[in-house]
């Protein structure tokens, strides 16, 4: 069974709702999720999880949020070789920059991702939480 780590940092909620959605599209892959707010996450964790599904709403000037988020993000970056690797989130403004820059990352340091970003405007509606499901069993 894959044994996939959901880690996220939400500042309004939408994307823990966004997390909890991936979750469940795991589970319904017949997979193991776990949520984990990031501050709670360390690069020693990567170990233990086939997979990481990485949330993380636009802040600022589209960028990942920084005093958690990032500094969990950086240290793990190393650690990603191999696994399936998924990312999502949610903003309020701007055209997904963020999103596009983050995918980028991941290209130059090598990561496939499992399927495409998912990202979704304020709130997550019914297909952006389908979304979420959907990248969630792509990571079994």
């Amino acid at each position: 069974m894959s044994k996939v780590a959901v880690v996220y940092w939400s500042g309004t909620g939408n994307t823990e709702i966004m997390a909890n959605a991936v979750a469940e599209g795991v589970r319904e892959a017949g997979g193991e999720a776990e949520t984990i707010v990031v501050s709670s996450f360390t690069a020693n964790d990567m170990n233990g999880y086939d997979a990481i599904a990485w949330g993380c709403p636009a802040m600022g000037d589209e960028v990942l949020e920084e005093s958690e988020f990032q500094p969990v993000w950086d240290d793990c970056k190393g650690k990603m070789e191999g696994k399936k690797i998924a990312l999502f989130g949610s903003y309020g403004w701007g055209d997904g920059l963020w999103m596009r820059e983050w995918e980028k990352e991941c290209q130059e340091l090598g990561l496939k991702l499992a399927c495409d970003c998912v990202m979704a405007n304020d709130s997550p509606d019914d297909g952006a939480r389908e979304a979420c499901k959907t990248l969630g069993k792509a990571l079994v």
